[in-house]
This record gives structure tokens, C-alpha cells and sequence, in this order.
């Protein structure tokens, strides 16, 4: 799915930027919290993935509030009267009469003043994290205080993290992305307005009027708005139904969010999707700016940021045109996957290239193998290959592991052996090769087709590895190998995912295949 345009609606004398994504059988309007920009909402995997799975069911419409991301900024602080009809101006502008509204945290109050005041446009009201009064269920005066003056002295700087998402703290990428949110978001004085209006915030009085179909959600121990107020919320809206998830962080596109829209695509169209395998066969695909401090020290903060922008820009445009599927844009490069391997080394040559022209040089790692699909951010040890092999790569290089070319053999792309590598982490060694070119049609790949029969080394295993892999070269499932070892499942998925990395192998199937060869059936 590309990035959707934005657009512009007119609330009076205000501009609010707008974006629609989608085109199901009903409208959701995406009401946001504290701070928004719809532009850089699709940069965060988290949030893409929110994104892209609501407007699987729907016509998806997201829109920045005023003073706050694309949408003009205002003078004082804005109303919840005055937001609402942001609400109903972008309604207006995509020709939309009726919608579900989804109001997360902060977008909450505003969305069920909509629903009061607007009920024959309101199809549904879905609440997550939310809250009626604020100085009750999210912060109390003091710490208000405290909230604002770290604001006005660290603001665009991701200090605000803590109060939202503790999790991520450790997440050097989830960082480097929120720090750019709060810049983004709005300015210093913005975010300390926004602040004390949400501290006036109090709609208790309206829930009995809101007459429309209800679903209220919450996390469990949310670190921002306090779970009683959703039980609150919950208990005064007449029929609606509560939904408690668990986790501590408070933003919606953070965690684990596949049962949260699988909850409201039930609410809204009374199915609940199928849920996706949750391990599927990929290409990874890891770019690094070669030498990045170098880099940003010669072009100076105004030049590197100028080009990043230009660097993203011909990822995005690279991945369209091989059918990757961008899984993070990050401080030192970009992060993608792919149904095809020789697409994957095309796209990695194609960006190297391309980067190459502008005098900057990136170093690329390719692995294929078995990654995550469960939650927004697909990982495993496959991506953290693909990682490791770039930061391997000399620049200028495309490096790609030993299954990557076993997959394109026929595809005339060349490739040298580079040896036996030990990949940081991992805890084992790796056959890398570097992408040459591409050949003749027809003409065998040399460097593929020349090399040794493939080692198996199977003594790189351990006695527990050998013996897993024993049952299933015998088929059975990771539930069941636990309960013949008396093992944790985690801990059986975990030496299934080092046995095909050490075997350097794609997929259980293959692991099968070596293990018959070699009796352990």
C-alpha cells in the first residue's frame, strides 16, 4: 500500500490535513491523541501496520487536529467545540455522511461530544485509552506541572517517551522515531497548550446522551490514562461494551495490536478476520549508510538531513518497484522484505546505486529464512541475519548469505564467495557472498553453480539441537516436541530457529529434508 495523499479541509478559517486510505463499505474516522502528523505516522512500522489493517475493512480517513502536525497552528488554546468541527470539516470535504469514529486517548472526549451532538453521522463510537476527566484518570494538577516544565525544556527530544511507552525505551529505532514525532507533532509552547487544555478536559455530563453502539478498550496497567477510567466510561455510556487488553504502553500502535483491530473489524462488521500464519518464508533485506558519522560530520546537520530525505525517498521508490515491503526507515539505513530473493538483490543493487550517484555510499545484507508476522513489527532471527551481514559488508557491497543464493541459482545473478563469516550476536559463522551482476539470460551462475557440494555441519549443533531436530525430521509439532522433552514451547521455538541458522536453512521443511538424509528420521 503507498502513502496516500494528503489533503486539506477548511474549519472555518483552520486547514486541517487529512489523508484517506481504503475503500471498504464504511467510513472510520481515526480521531488521534495528544499529538498526530499523518505524513510521519507511516514511517513507525507500528503505526503503518494500524493503519494499513484498518483500512483493509473500511474507508479509512486520518486527519491532523488543529495545532498539531500539517493542520494550520492556532492562537490560544483550541476548544473540543472547535476540534469537533475539524471532525465533521473533513467528514464534509471526502463526501462522507455517516462514519464509525475511533477516538484514541486525547481524541476520545472529542469524539463523544461528536457522537452526543452528531448522532445521525455517527455510525459507531469505538475508545481506546480514553478518559472523561482528565485530572482523575491521567494526571493529577502536580504532575501536570511537572509534565509542562519538562516540556518546555527537553521537548523534541523524545523525553517524553517514559510517560508514554516505557517499553520502547531500549528500542533505538522506536526513539530516533518519537523524537521526530514531537518535532513533528508540534512545537515546544504547542505541546505545553495542548497539555493544560487537555487538563480542562471533562465530558462526564454527556455520556447518557451518547445513544450510539459503543466499544470502549483499554490496556490493562496503561501507563498514561488509568484503566478505571475506561470501566468509567464503559459504565456510563448505555450498552457499551469493555475490552481490557494487557501491556503498559498507552499509544494504540504500540504491542502486540492484532487483537485490538481484530476487536473493532468484529464491532464494526460483525467478522473477525483470519488470522495470518504467524511465521512465513521472506527475504530481508538491511541497508546501512556506510561510515554514518563521517557522513553527517562532512554534510552538516542541515545537508544530512536533507539528503535522508532524499535517501527515503529512493527507498521507497526502489521497494515499489521490486515489490518490498518497507518494515522501518531507521537513523542508519532501512529495513525491508520480500516474496522473491533475486527481487531483494535487485533492490538492494538498485538503492546502492542510486545512493552511490549522490556520493553517498550504503552497504546491503540479504538472508532469507522464517520471519515474526504476529504484531506490527515482524522480526526474528532472520531479519537480525540480514542485520548483521550488512554491518558485515564493505561499502558499496550488496552481501547476501549462502540461502539466498541457493534460491536464485538459474537467475543468471552472479556472485562472489566471500568465506565464512561470524556474525555478531548470533552466536555462529555464515557462508557470505557478494552480489557481482547481473548475467546473460541463459548463462549459468558461475559463482553459484562452481562452488562445493554444501557442508553440512551438523556437528555446529548441540546435543539438545540434534535431538530436536530429530523430531521434526519425524513431523511433529514445536507443542509437541515440548511435551515429549518436557520443554517450554518458547524454548523449542528458539532451537528450532538456531538450528536453521546454524544449518544455514530456510524453512523446517528443509531442516527435514537434510535430517532424513542423514538418518536422524
Amino acid at each position: 500500500m503507498k502513502r496516500p495523499e494528503t489533503h486539506y479541509a477548511r474549519s472555518g478559517d483552520v486547514h486541517i490535513a487529512y489523508q484517506v486510505v481504503g475503500d471498504g463499505p464504511m467510513d472510520l474516522v481515526f480521531v488521534p491523541g495528544f499529538i498526530s502528523n499523518i505524513d510521519l505516522h507511516w514511517d513507525d512500522p507500528g503505526y503503518a501496520h494500524l493503519l494499513r489493517r484498518l483500512a483493509a475493512f473500511c474507508r479509512l480517513i486520518q486527519f491532523d487536529k488543529r495545532g498539531t502536525g500539517l493542520s494550520d497552528r492556532v492562537a490560544g488554546l483550541p476548544t473540543l467545540e472547535q476540534r469537533m468541527d475539524d471532525v465533521r470539516a473533513v467528514m464534509d470535504a471526502v463526501g462522507c455522511k455517516r462514519a464509525a469514529l475511533l477516538g484514541a486517548s486525547e481524541g476520545g472526549p472529542m469524539s463523544m461530544l461528536f457522537a452526543a451532538t452528531y448522532p445521525g453521522r455517527t455510525l459507531a463510537l469505538i475508545l481506546y485509552g480514553s478518559y472523561a476527566h482528565f485530572h482523575t484518570w491521567v494526571m493529577a494538577p502536580d504532575k501536570l506541572e511537572a509534565f509542562v516544565a519538562s516540556a518546555d525544556l527537553h521537548w523534541g527530544t523524545g523525553a517524553s517517551l517514559a510517560s508514554f511507552a516505557p517499553g520502547q525505551i531500549n528500542n533505538p529505532a522506536f526513539c530516533d522515531w518519537w523524537a521526530r514525532f514531537e518535532r513533528h507533532g508540534t512545537s515546544p509552547q504547542g505541546a505545553i497548550n495542548l497539555a493544560r487544555m487537555n487538563a480542562e478536559i471533562d465530558v462526564r455530563h454527556i455520556l447518557p446522551s451518547i445513544k450510539v453502539p459503543t466499544l470502549v478498550m483499554h490496556r490493562t496497567s496503561d501507563i498514561r490514562v488509568a484503566p478505571a477510567g475506561g470501566h468509567y466510561l464503559a459504565q456510563h455510556i448505555l450498552g457499551a461494551r469493555f475490552k481490557a487488553f494487557p501491556g503498559v504502553d498507552h499509544p494504540i500502535w504500540i504491542g502486540d495490536i492484532d487483537p485490538i483491530i481484530d476487536e473493532i473489524a468484529e464491532f464494526l462488521t460483525g467478522v473477525r478476520p483470519i488470522q495470518q500464519a504467524e511465521r512465513v518464508l521472506a527475504t530481508v533485506l538491511a541497508i546501512d549508510i556506510a561510515d554514518l558519522g563521517q557522513l553527517v560530520a562532512r554534510l552538516g546537520d542541515r545537508g544530512w538531513l536533507e539528503w535522508r530525505e532524499r535517501f527515503r525517498s529512493l527507498v521507497a521508490e526502489a521497494l515499489s518497484n521490486h515489490r518490498g515491503v518497507e518494515l522501518g526507515l531507521r537513523q542508519s539505513g532501512a529495513l525491508a522484505t520480500f516474496d522473491g530473493p533475486a527481487r531483494a538483490v535487485q533492490c538492494a543493487a538498485s538503492i546502492r546505486d542510486a545512493a552511490n550517484a549522490s556520493g553517498i555510499a550504503v552497504q546491503a545484507g540479504l538472508h532469507t529464512g522464517e520471519i515474526e508476522m504476529r504484531g506490527a513489527e515482524p522480526g526474528g532471527l532472520a531479519v537480525m541475519a540480514a542485520m548483521r551481514i550488512a554491518q558485515a559488508a564493505r561499502p558499496n557491497t550488496v552481501l547476501v548469505s549462502r540461502t539466498v543464493t541457493d534460491l536464485v541459482a538459474g537467475s543468471g545473478l552472479r556472485f562472489s564467495d566471500r568465506g565464512l563469516c561470524a556474525l555478531e550476536g548470533l552466536q555462529t559463522t555464515m557462508r557470505l557472498l557478494a552480489y557481482e551482476g547481473d548475467g546473460m539470460p541463459g548463462r549459468p551462475n558461475t559463482a553459484v553453480a562452481s562452488r562445493p557440494g554444501r557442508t553440512l555441519a551438523l556437528d555446529k549443533l548441540s546435543r539438545r539441537e540434534h535431538e530436536i531436530l530429530g523430531h521434526v525430521a519425524r513431523g511433529k509439532t514445536n507443542p509437541e516436541i515440548a511435551r515429549h522433552l518436557a520443554l517450554s514451547q518458547h524454548t523449542v521455538k528458539r532451537h528450532v530457529a538456531n538450528i536453521l541458522m546454524k544449518l544455514d536453512l530456510p524453512t523446517r521443511a528443509a531442516a527435514t529434508a537434510i535430517a532424513v538424509r542423514e538418518g536422524m528420521e
